[in-house]
């Protein structure tokens, strides 16, 4: 039982944490779980994993989310962001390819290219704002390139934030720009679980509510921190942390 617990939040917080990180959380699960084999992680899990994160972000930005008449231009150009993800999602999803790039090989390369490129995109100082620069064309040129994040190792963060960063975005409204884009996909994520676990017998326990209430938890004080942080510092401790851990990667690969 104990294990069990421990095992849960050390997922919430693997989930929370680099859910909002520009680190890629589908790659530290994947590690993680690979590593240390976790009785307690399942699909179910999993899932309850991602609704935690997903309320966690909805609750962080519920002014916004309620205020629809202000902010209604905003919700539909998220909505339309999200678009390319879904369908591209839902195709690799129901076709099993995704199942084919979860490999420790590819999660290396992608942590380090992409490290990289949100590296060289976040260099120069940019000051466009949500507000007043925020329009189709950017919404969707994010979007197509938040399909990347389908990839482990790209991280969904990472590519959103690197795409509104080519795009001259400055980096607060850029990482807010892929916080919200992280609802409808974080949605996504949660309806293609239901949808696998529909047929099967489940049993609602304790852990499922640990996992949910954790992983709440360390989404938002993730995501508070993070826009406090982008604030004043650059991108540059992730992408490092992105080099190291492709390096230790490279090192047990090669």
């Amino acid at each position: 039982m104990l294990q069990d617990i421990i095992e849960i939040i050390i997922l919430s917080a693997i989930q929370g944490i680099s859910e909002f990180l520009p680190i890629s959380s589908s790659a530290h699960l994947i590690l993680v779980s690979s590593l240390y084999e976790f009785k307690s992680n399942s699909l179910l899990i999993d899932i309850s994993l991602h609704l935690g994160s997903l309320l966690a972000i909805i609750y962080y930005f519920k002014n916004d989310l309620l205020d629809v008449k202000n902010n209604k231009r905003l919700l539909s150009l998220i909505f339309s962001g999200s678009i390319p993800l879904i369908i591209v999602g839902y195709i690799l999803y129901s076709t099993d390819l995704i199942y084919s790039l979860r490999n420790v090989k590819v999660i290396a390369w992608t942590t380090l290219i992409f490290g990289i490129i949100l590296y060289i995109s976040d260099k120069s100082r940019f000051d466009k704002k949500i507000s007043t620069n925020l329009n189709f064309r950017s919404i969707l040129f994010i979007g197509l390139l938040q399909v990347l994040s389908l990839i482990p190792g790209v991280s969904r963060a990472g590519i959103t934030i690197t795409a509104a960063r080519i795009l001259k975005f400055n980096r607060l409204d850029s990482s807010k720009i892929s916080f919200l884009l992280s609802i409808p996909a974080l949605c996504g994520a949660s309806f293609l679980g239901l949808k696998d676990i529909y047929n099967e017998s489940i049993s609602l326990n304790y852990l499922v509510f640990i996992a949910i209430i954790s992983s709440f938890i360390f989404s938002f004080l993730t995501v508070k921190f993070f826009l406090n942080y982008i604030n004043r510092f650059s991108m540059n401790a992730f992408v490092i942390y992105r080099i190291l851990i492709a390096l230790v990667l490279f090192s047990i690969i090669y």
